[in-house]
């Protein structure tokens, strides 16, 4: 069984930075993808950014230039690099680990934009 634990969520200004990790547990096989998702109060769950392991990446519209999705294949960990952040990227955000036979979701880590 996989486990993956995020870290790194909180409260900051508008145009701050935060730096989210997830730390995937468990045997792992075969090719995969971690992700990045977020989750607003009566909003469905939308990809923010995903990273092959190749390294081949895919973000969502509103982040680009903004957001910086990487991954550590050796420690099995994805981190998503937030800058300027906006209001509007208040959410819980949910990592994602998805290969041939398996899709494992994190537990969520708030992220909250205020001033």
């Amino acid at each position: 069984q996989v486990q993956l634990v995020e870290s790194g969520g909180g409260l900051v200004q508008p145009g701050g930075s935060l730096r989210l990790s997830c730390a995937a547990s468990g045997t792992i096989f075969g090719p995969n993808a971690m992700g990045w998702y977020r989750q607003a109060p009566g909003k469905s769950r939308d990809m923010v950014a995903t990273i092959t392991r190749l390294g081949d990446t895919n973000y969502a519209d509103s982040v680009k230039g903004r957001f910086t999705i990487s991954r550590d294949n050796a420690k099995n960990t994805v981190y998503l690099q937030m800058n300027s952040l906006k209001p509007e990227d208040t959410a819980i955000y949910y990592c994602n680990l998805i290969g041939p036979v398996y899709n494992y979701w994190g537990q969520g880590t708030q992220v909250t934009v205020s001033s």
